[in-house]
């Protein structure tokens, strides 16, 4: 039974943890699934088969101290569309932090923002709160700080343990590993305070490990994203971690250094450790890559760039920039970074100057091949996480190909995630998903735009009697890949 919507909102935690607990914040309580929504307009394509899973935080228990969005929980919010019928489910990711908290029924952990990973004293928790990833017929819930990699059931969202694959390497995995879906291989890396800083690995189609190297970095970096091509992987390298007296003390502050170089690393999909090469770009922060590709002797990366602060004389202000990475203010702008394999030249260039955009989709049937079209965010340069509008962009010229923005200054959009329609004719054949939550009118809808006509508004809205908490990613599942499930 659909319960009413004001049944699901929480009275934020009584001791004052900051501003991310409350509003349009705030966690919710219950694991619902529901079925036979209310369609506001339109109807559900019948041509839209499969799932689309976001991940975000939500605190069970109230935290010690100050809260971080990063700390709460790890949730996902699936809709699972099957022949225009749709059904919502909600589910706690059971990690083992989650677990033990169940049992003493108290919060046993701390945040970012009161310790660090690797304390004995004031443990932080892998939340599994940041990422999904479709791959090997499972879901996997990853943490952006190189945890564990939860799987999960795609439709039922039950949690059914650690990937293998991962714990046979002995480490982690950071969140955005990449999925080709041409192969089935998943890509991924870790990081960490300790010599070689990071590694990277593959995961074959049936979720076994089948590669896993150490790379060298100069020291602890925390690298957020990646990207592949057909045969190539692409690292991270960029000047902005740790601050080195705060690390020594064990506690979390982050700089930027605007006198090195971002590095990207690239590196043969199976390569060796002494395989990667390394080029350098302007001082910059990368939260979020949208796609990588080969052309000719080049490899192309197309992301996010977030932009350095800069002070009163236009040089970059590495405090304002550490803090604002810190504090998910975003001020990012779709960036081209191209790297010659032959000659070890390098170009960047920015695609577009003039609209905050980031967390991005795209048709990720193509990851790692040439693709033309993203679906992205438009940030607000206000409010931490509101993401206003939903954008169409151009991966080659950086053109706006289409904008929808009804209500800019009460819309909360998660990130919009592009799926592939049942016998595409191209690439931008498909829907854009996002759930939305309006301050002004207190609703919970899900939006279903179609890919190739963003400047329509949504083609499908369903009204939701359950408020669905601002998050981070998400990932489309296509029924074709649900029902083909793990490889033998």
């Amino acid at each position: 039974m659909n319960a009413p919507l004001a049944a699901d909102l929480l009275t934020p935690f009584g001791e004052d943890h900051g501003p991310h607990l409350s509003g349009v914040y705030a966690p919710v309580g219950h694991e619902r699934e529901l079925h036979d929504l209310p369609l506001l307009h339109g109807s559900i394509p019948k041509d839209l088969n499969g799932v689309y899973l976001r991940a975000g935080p939500n605190a069970r228990f109230e935290p010690h101290g100050r809260y971080h969005p990063f700390d709460g929980d790890g949730m996902v919010h699936a809709a699972h569309f099957a022949q225009g019928r749709l059904t919502y489910r909600n589910r706690w990711v059971q990690t083992d932090g989650w677990q033990e908290e169940n049992l003493a029924q108290t919060s046993t952990h701390y945040g970012i923002r009161e310790t660090l990973k690797g304390r004995s004293d004031k443990r932080l928790k892998d939340t599994a709160n940041t990422d999904m990833v479709g791959h090997a017929g499972k879901a996997l819930a990853l943490w952006y700080m190189a945890g564990d990699a939860y799987e999960l059931d795609p439709v039922s969202l039950q949690t059914l343990g650690k990937s293998q694959g991962i714990l046979a390497t002995g480490g982690k995995v950071s969140a955005h590993a990449k999925v080709d879906e041409i192969t089935e291989e998943l890509m991924f890396f870790d990081y960490g305070l300790e010599a070689p800083y990071m590694h990277y690995g593959v995961l074959g189609a049936d979720g076994k490990l089948k590669h896993h190297i150490p790379i060298d970095l100069p020291g602890p970096r925390l690298p957020h994203d990646m990207a592949i091509t057909e045969h190539y992987t692409v690292l991270h390298d960029l000047p902005l971690f740790h601050d080195a007296e705060a690390l020594a003390l064990g506690r979390h502050k982050i700089r930027f250094y605007p006198d090195m170089p971002a590095r990207f690393g690239v590196i043969p999909r199976l390569g060796a450790r002494d395989s990667i090469r390394w080029f350098n770009f302007s001082p910059c922060y990368v939260y979020h890559v949208v796609n990588a590709w080969e052309d000719g002797d080049w490899v192309e990366m197309v992301g996010c760039r977030y932009m350095p602060a800069l002070d009163a004389q236009g040089q970059i202000d590495p405090q304002r920039t550490a803090r604002d990475v810190a504090e998910l203010v975003m001020h990012a702008r779709l960036w081209s970074w191209r790297m010659n394999l032959v000659t070890g030249a390098c170009e960047e260039r920015a695609l577009d100057t003039a609209h905050n955009v980031e967390f991005p989709s795209f048709n990720a049937h193509l990851t790692g091949r040439k693709t033309r079209y993203g679906y992205f965010v438009n940030h607000s340069e206000v409010n931490t996480l509101q993401w206003a509008g939903i954008r169409k962009m151009d991966l080659h010229s950086g053109a706006t190909l289409g904008n929808w923005a009804d209500d800019p200054d009460h819309s909360w959009y998660s990130e919009p995630w592009f799926a592939q329609a049942d016998q595409p004719q191209s690439e931008d054949h498909g829907y854009v998903i996002a759930f939305q939550w309006n301050t002004a009118l207190q609703r919970q809808t899900l939006d279903i735009f179609d890919a190739r006509d963003i400047n329509r508004g949504p083609v499908a809205q369903v009204a939701l009697p359950t408020r669905v908490p601002v998050g981070f990613h998400g990932c489309w599942i296509s029924q074709e890949r649900l029902a083909r499930g793990p490889a033998a």
